[in-house]
């Protein structure tokens, strides 16, 4: 920048003008820097210009050619900042045909992870606004950025929604003072903007790639060496890395899961993980109650029941609280053919879907619908690893401190599923160390099951926890295992106390002891246990009498549910082969290879018995698979 020889400023460099953004301040300024301005005022001694928003200034008439206009544009530079604040500028000579470039506001961001150190000072906070909720006071925008997500109150009026055009999924900028609001901090907003063009391509990067670095899963060694369990272990760690970016977006989970022992125990570290990083990640206190919720299914499947419940109460929670659709995460189900339609009705909407489970697969079926899939089987591992093992380790790649808490589930979930997996003798004694021998363990898996079936379809979080020691008393947490072992043992023995002098015996030509009841007709409805469990234990009694190979159907007008050990019944393929063979059975179902549950019409189940016993008369002895996994009800 020079002076001509009346000594007026003139630019000698590049056409270039700069307009100030709206937002910009006197601190955005710079010396000899030609800025565009309107002139807001005349007076005798001068003309007042606007810059911005908050900068004005005057140009005095002795630096002045000519006459000027309210309205009229005006290309200044800054002359000095006056002790008591006023700015003057000076007009710059340019060319007729310049360039404008935008400034923007120059902020100094602060982060959710420095608000308890801003409380009462005024702040700025770029994020993305990932829930918007309308109360009967202010209107509260949930904003993540690179560190959490924080509450943002912006008030017009008692109920009505304050920046409407606002939505989520926004970058925004907001400007407000960080105030303590029922021990957590929320901003009370004085002014929140859309971020647009470059600044909002920049936001966009820096707030990804800190998203990517957050997310990233624990790198934790496992609890114990177990070479099939690293042929999962990528897997888990991608659904670890899905569920904390999850999080971190401010997107709700649901946990639906198996209402038994082992999905019990693949469900309550998951979901107690996921609390404890959401409390890291959200100033909100409530949040983690709001943003994952555990919910039980009887069925060892996603039915098309809970599927349309699932879905009805996450538009209901869109529309009244300005969540986003959750994320699904299936627990111990979720593998098979049989939980296409559920998916299906699921993906006319935003909902990613995640599924650990160790059933046998159909892989073909649900890959499409899956955002994620975890199964031993897609590693030639099968059902002994349990999904409870697999999401112990799962949870501890979430938050790994939980890992102390954890020592004994992996070997409550295999006595519930009776794995016979290689592990299983490292989990014990790894829960041993802990305090848990093999009675206790067998009473704690007793007394989950016997609490999930009176729940039903409640997720009874305090108790299932109480029950399993984590996040728990231990003086409750003994006396409630006792007296629900107790009570389950009681009611297993009055139930077979009535059946099992109706269950029949034969032996199949391939030397297999065949036991068969009708659990409709010889055993107690509507009370625990239920048909599966029934059919379990009688299967486990006659094991002690006669040995294997023994394999046991539980069956009722429309359904039948299998146990064997010692015989390889491959029933996901048995399955198959009857609805070929049988037209008209409606045949379906699924479980493992040596434990399952078939279900048909009513009017074919003679049809249906006997082409499965002819089936089982012709399957192969195979000791390795005896003691097999309980039968999902």
């Amino acid at each position: 920048m020079t002076r001509d020889s009346a000594g007026r400023a003139v630019d000698d460099g590049p056409s270039v003008v700069y307009d100030l953004a709206a937002d910009c301040t006197v601190a955005d300024l710079e010396e000899n820097t030609p800025y565009l301005a309107e002139i807001n005022g005349i007076v005798e001694y001068g003309v007042f210009v606007d810059l911005s928003d908050s900068i004005s200034g005057l140009v005095h008439e002795s630096v002045l050619e000519g006459t000027f206009r309210v309205g009229q544009e005006l290309v200044v530079s800054l002359e000095n900042v006056r002790e008591n604040g006023d700015v003057a500028f000076e007009p710059v000579d340019v060319d007729e045909e310049y360039d404008v470039e935008v400034v923007p506001h120059d902020y100094a961001l602060t982060g959710t992870d420095r608000l308890e150190a801003s409380v009462g000072e005024q702040i700025h906070l770029e994020g993305e606004v990932v829930q918007v909720k309308q109360t009967g006071g202010p209107t509260i925008f949930h904003v993540a950025d690179e560190h959490g997500v924080v509450p943002c109150a912006a008030f017009e009026e008692a109920g009505v929604r304050a920046y409407p055009s606002v939505e989520v999924g926004d970058l925004v900028r907001v400007t407000g003072v960080p105030e303590r609001r029922e021990g957590a901090v929320q901003i009370e907003v004085d002014g929140l903007s859309t971020l647009d063009g470059e600044i909002a391509e920049e936001a966009r990067e820096r707030l990804e790639s800190a998203l990517e670095a957050r997310a990233e899963p624990h790198d934790v060694d496992p609890l114990i060496d177990w070479p099939a369990f690293e042929k999962l272990r990528p897997d888990l760690e991608a659904v670890a890395r899905l569920l904390r970016r999850t999080v971190l977006e401010g997107r709700p989970i649901r946990v639906r899961h198996h209402a038994d022992g082992d999905g019990m125990c693949a469900a309550v570290p998951v979901q107690l993980a996921l609390e404890r990083f959401i409390a890291e990640v959200h100033e909100d206190e409530e949040a983690s109650r709001h943003l994952v919720k555990r919910l039980p299914a009887k069925a060892p499947f996603y039915e098309m029941e809970d599927a349309t419940r699932d879905l009805n109460y996450a538009l209901e929670d869109r529309e009244k609280h300005g969540q986003q659709l959750p994320l699904l995460l299936m627990l111990d189900n979720g593998s098979t053919a049989e939980d296409v339609p559920a998916y299906e009705t699921l993906a006319h909407y935003d909902i990613p879907i995640v599924a650990i489970d160790h059933h046998h697969p159909d892989p073909e079926a649900v890959e499409d619908l899956l955002n994620a899939h975890v199964n031993p089987y897609l590693h030639d591992e099968d059902y002994r690893i349990t999904t409870g093992m697999l999401c112990v380790e799962l949870a501890r790649m979430i938050y790994p401190d939980l890992t102390e808490e954890l020592r004994h589930i992996p070997a409550v979930a295999g006595l519930a599923d009776r794995s016979k997996a290689d592990a299983m003798s490292d989990y014990l004694e790894l829960a041993a160390a802990e305090g848990y021998d093999e009675a206790r363990l067998k009473d704690v898996s007793e007394a989950l099951d016997y609490a999930a079936f009176w729940l039903r379809y409640n997720s009874g979080d305090r108790l299932i926890k109480d029950l399993l020691e984590v996040d728990a008393d231990e003086e409750r947490h003994r006396e409630l295992v006792s007296f629900f072992a107790e009570r389950a043992r009681e009611e297993v023995d009055d139930q077979l106390d009535a059946a099992m002098t109706h269950v029949e015996h034969e032996v199949l030509e391939n030397d297999v002891h065949l036991y068969r009841i009708d659990v409709e007709n010889y055993a107690h409805r509507f009370t625990y246990p239920a048909p599966g469990k029934t059919t379990g234990e009688i299967h486990d009694r006659k094991i002690e009498e006669a040995g294997d190979p023994v394999i046991t159907v539980g069956y009722g007008p429309d359904f039948a549910v299998l146990r064997s050990d010692g015989v390889r019944l491959d029933i996901p393929n048995m399955v198959s082969e009857l609805e070929a063979e049988i037209p008209g059975a409606g045949v379906s179902g699924g479980g493992h290879l040596v434990v399952g549950s078939i279900k048909f019409v009513k009017g074919k189940r003679e049809a249906v018995i006997d082409a499965l016993v002819e089936k089982m008369a012709a399957a192969d002895i195979d000791e390795a698979l005896s003691s097999a996994p309980p039968i999902d009800d």
